[in-house]
């Protein structure tokens, strides 16, 4: 709620820039007139699953890539082809394309009932498992050999090793990527609308069909999208700059 009464000012002085009268219907999206403040409400509402949305999403494929990187970082060559095939299949398939298969096809191929909801959540979190394993891929081998030579020499087991030593390590160095996945998450998130979802997009497109005012009500959308990926771009940059302070100290 908080979030949504800070956006209402920066919608205002949007919308008194580019003009709230003439032929244009500015109106159905006037914070000023009960009816504009309606509609700016319900738009604003789909931040909820939008944010819901894509933060399960981005957890999930985390853990799923780092689960799969591992593999692909090893000496034999068969968990290297697991990590290879997986990341190839799953990179080549559009995301579109598989929120309309996970929703619609695997109730029928696994026989389960699954909600709108999780099949965004699974459909985003499997597209985006592929990026994060490569992400993980690279900052772990980004990590210098004597790190783990080190960590061998105390006799420290491969998960402790990763956990203690490589992986603190290796996501400091990753975080602005994993920071640019997530605002890929938070736009990805709109395709969702297609199933259903009232996430922003979704609740955008619902107005258009009642009021008939595409250009005011997709420059909201517009501007909710830059004002959400704004801020998580600047917690994510702060989190840059205490995880440096902290190294520096």
């Amino acid at each position: 709620m908080v979030l949504q009464m800070r956006l209402l000012p920066v919608l205002a002085t949007a919308l008194l820039l580019t003009g709230c009268s003439g032929d244009w219907g500015w109106y159905v999206v006037d914070p000023t007139s009960p009816a504009g403040q309606r509609n700016l409400m319900f738009l604003i509402d789909g931040l909820y699953y939008t944010i819901a949305l894509s933060v399960t999403a981005i957890l999930i494929s985390v853990v799923v890539g780092l689960l799969i990187a591992l593999p692909g970082l090893a000496r034999a060559r068969p968990p290297r082809i697991i990590n290879r095939v997986y990341v190839e299949l799953v990179r080549a398939v559009p995301i579109l394309v598989l929120i309309l298969w996970v929703y619609y096809g695997l109730p029928q191929v696994a026989d389960i009932a699954i909600s709108m909801f999780w099949a965004g959540v699974l459909a985003l979190a499997i597209s985006d498992s592929a990026f994060q394993a490569e992400i993980f891929r690279a900052g772990i081998q980004s990590i210098d050999r004597g790190q783990h030579e080190a960590a061998h020499s105390i006799s420290l087991s491969y998960i402790d090793k990763m956990r203690f030593v490589i992986l603190p390590q290796a996501i400091k160095r990753i975080l602005p990527a994993l920071g640019n996945q997530l605002v890929y998450m938070l736009k990805m998130s709109s395709l969702v609308s297609v199933i259903g979802m009232q996430e922003l997009t979704r609740r955008a497109n619902e107005l258009v069909v009642t009021e008939y005012r595409p250009l005011e009500i997709y420059t909201v959308l517009v501007l909710e999208y830059l004002a959400l990926i704004l801020l998580v771009s600047a917690g994510v940059r702060w989190v840059e700059r205490r995880m440096g302070a902290g190294e520096a100290r």
